[in-house]
C-alpha cells in the first residue's frame, strides 16, 4: 500500500522545541480539518503515490539527522505509522506534526508527537480528541495556534483545567496575521504562564514558500 506525497523538501525546523534544526520535512496528502488559519491548503489535495522505501531513499539524499513528518493530517493515511516506525529504525529523529483530531496511540514511542489542540477561532475546536491527552509523554509536545483574545482565554483555561504542562511542554503560537505577536507575549507574560511563545522561524526567514 503506497502513501500519497505531497513533497519532500529540505529546511530549518521552524516551530516547537527542534526549531532551528536543519530537518528533513516529509509532508504527507490529505486533512480531514479545515482550519481557517491552514497555510498548507496546498496539501490536502493531490500529491503523488510513494512506497515506504521510495521515501527513506529520497531523504537519504539530505545531511540531516532530524526528520519531520506533516501534513495536511499525516495519520489520516494508514500508511503512516509503517513510515514512521522505517524512520526510526534507519535512526533518524522522528517527530510528527499532527492535528490531535486522530488517534495517536499507536505512533511508534520513538517518534516526538507535535499535537495541536484546537482553539475556538480554527472552526475546529469541536475536532479535538481528548482522549489523546492520556497518550501524550514527556517527549511529545502540545501545540496551540491562537488566533484572538478569546482564543487566548480559551487555552489559558484548558492549560489548568487539563494540567497540560503536567504532560509534556506546551506551545502558544500566534497565527500568522490574525493576532498582534507582541499581545499575545504579553499576555503570556502578565498571566505569568508555563508555556513557550513561539514565532515561525520558517516564516520570519522565507515568509510563506512553499519548501520552506
Amino acid at each position: 500500500m503506497a502513501l500519497r506525497l505531497t513533497e519532500i523538501f529540505f529546511s530549518l525546523q521552524g516551530e516547537a522545541s527542534r526549531v532551528g534544526l536543519p530537518t528533513v520535512f516529509v509532508r504527507l496528502t490529505g486533512c480531514p480539518l479545515r482550519c481557517v488559519w491552514c497555510d498548507t491548503t496546498y496539501s490536502f489535495t493531490g500529491g503523488e503515490p510513494a512506497t515506504v522505501a521510495a521515501v527513506l531513499a529520497e531523504v537519504a539524499k539530505y545531511p540531516a539527522r532530524q526528520v519531520c513528518v506533516t501534513g495536511g493530517e499525516p495519520l489520516a493515511q494508514k500508511e503512516c505509522l509503517a513510515l514512521l516506525g522505517a524512520l526510526c529504525d534507519a535512526g533518524y529523529d522522528v517527530s510528527l506534526e499532527t492535528s490531535g483530531a486522530l488517534d495517536i496511540a499507536a505512533v511508534d514511542p520513538r517518534v516526538a508527537r507535535i499535537m495541536d489542540l484546537k482553539a475556538p477561532g480554527s472552526g475546529e475546536c469541536d475536532r479535538n480528541r481528548w482522549e489523546n491527552l492520556a497518550a501524550l509523554t514527556a517527549r511529545d509536545e502540545i501545540k496551540i495556534v491562537i488566533a484572538s483574545r478569546a482564543d487566548y482565554e480559551w487555552a489559558r483555561a484548558m492549560l489548568r483545567e487539563q494540567r497540560l504542562n503536567a504532560r509534556c511542554p506546551v506551545l502558544f503560537s500566534p497565527a500568522q496575521g490574525l493576532v498582534d505577536p507582541t499581545a499575545l507575549a504579553d499576555w503570556i507574560l502578565e498571566d505569568g504562564l508555563d508555556v513557550r511563545f513561539q514565532l515561525q522561524l520558517h516564516k520570519l526567514l522565507w515568509g510563506n514558500a512553499k519548501g520552506k
